[in-house]
């Protein structure tokens, strides 16, 4: 195993394109949830300039939403409409290009196929089977407080704070479209420099300087702003002299969010993750209810990598999961400690197999333990759906209440 090596992740904000498409999606997650917790929802969004357009299939067993038939109602398609508009209103778009209020709002959402419906549904003496198949993976390190990757980790914060000032209006050139990157090197293993930072943010007209364009006072503004979140963000002593520091490299950013570039739900999967620290088995989050092992399996194995890590039994450890559509038991588990296990991993398997009360990994136990059938998911769609503090119903699966019953059982 490597110990001496460069790596790099990225973050983007919360009014990146495909970002605000991941907080619609969510949205409409969290309103299906609150009266139904069993409601199903596969929502896609795709925002453009002053457009925003969903799609996908949905089931809710409350009739102000969804009639008998299936069909959504008047009153379910206001209320749909709404809670996106109230999405892109909260991060801030009031822009010509993209405004919460004047875009135009086109809801294709139907009824969940009966078929999908059958192999996941409860029924006789068949458990709850996985609403798909697929590969999932979580993934800890203990190189920062969070269990995450440090490169991850710091991209996520730069952009936290940029968008914490933005809002409170503490600086008035930040617009809402953002994007960070962070190079770290590693020494023994452990991350001690940043060797590149990177941050392209969208600004006021005016704050750029470009060759012979633009305002170099206003830009070094924009700029000394950016410098100064990187060294309130990274440790003390990671940014050297030698650090090469990038801010809006383009030289200009003022067309952004989804009136610069069309963005997509479920297309930041690795910023959603663990910025490439980790495979991924290639399924999204946003915008699915929990019976989606895309989502509730990939929370699972964060929460159970998490653990390990938490309880000294590793410094990394991935988990991968494996499911079949329809069917409730998963297919296969595999612990990888990188070499920094104390515990032989089959043995880990075999413990972690039955972790949560002494029941298999099936989408029922996994949404019972972390209490996920609840309207929680919009926040989990901007910096990261890891790396977060619980609070409440909410990031359940970042807790580390198994460390006692790890150390127990190995």
């Amino acid at each position: 195993m490597r110990s001496n090596y460069l790596f790099t992740s990225e973050s983007v904000s919360e009014g990146h394109p495909d970002k605000v498409a991941d907080q619609i999606s969510d949205a409409v997650v969290d309103l299906f949830l609150a009266t139904d917790p069993e409601a199903r929802v596969a929502c896609e969004t795709m925002v453009t300039t002053q457009k925003i357009i969903l799609s996908g299939e949905v089931r809710s067993s409350d009739r102000s939403i969804i009639d008998e038939n299936g069909v959504l109602t008047d009153e379910g398609r206001a209320k749909i409409e709404k809670v996106s508009r109230a999405a892109v209103k909260r991060i801030g778009y009031e822009q010509n290009g993209f405004h919460w209020e004047t875009a135009e709002f086109q809801n294709n959402l139907h009824a969940q196929s009966a078929h999908i419906a059958q192999g996941v549904d409860e029924g006789g003496n068949k458990d709850e089977g996985a609403g798909d198949q697929g590969i999932m993976f979580g993934y800890a390190t203990d190189e920062t407080p969070d269990y995450l990757p440090a490169t991850l980790y710091y991209s996520h914060r730069i952009l936290e704070q940029m968008a914490t000032d933005r809002h409170s209006k503490k600086v008035p050139f930040l617009e809402p479209d953002a994007k960070s990157q962070v190079t770290l090197q590693y020494e023994n293993g452990v991350p001690v420099r940043a060797t590149a930072l990177v941050v392209s943010t969208q600004h006021a007209p005016g704050y750029f300087y470009h060759g012979n364009d633009g305002d170099p006072e206003l830009y070094k503004q924009l700029r000394d702003y950016v410098v100064g979140v990187f060294h309130n963000v990274l440790p003390a002593g990671f940014i050297t002299d030698e650090t090469a520091i990038y801010v809006n490299p383009t030289g200009i950013f003022e067309i952004g969010g989804p009136d610069g570039d069309c963005g997509l739900t479920g297309r930041k999967i690795i910023v959603d993750t663990y910025g490439g620290a980790s495979p991924h088995g290639g399924g999204a989050f946003s915008g699915k209810d929990p019976t989606k092992v895309d989502r509730s399996a990939a929370y699972v194995a964060r929460y159970l990598a998490k653990n390990v890590v938490a309880a000294g039994l590793a410094k990394r450890c991935t988990i991968q999961l494996s499911y079949a559509i329809g069917v409730a038991e998963p297919l296969s588990l595999y612990v990888d400690t990188h070499g920094t296990g104390t515990v032989d991993e089959a043995r880990i398997e075999q413990v972690l197999a039955t972790i949560l009360g002494g029941r298999k990994l099936t989408p029922r136990t996994i949404r019972t333990h972390l209490g996920l059938n609840k309207p929680i998911y919009e926040r989990t769609a901007s910096y990261g759906h890891f790396g977060r503090k619980p609070d409440g119903d909410f990031f359940s699966w970042e807790k580390t209440d198994l460390v006692d019953a790890l150390k127990a059982a190995l």
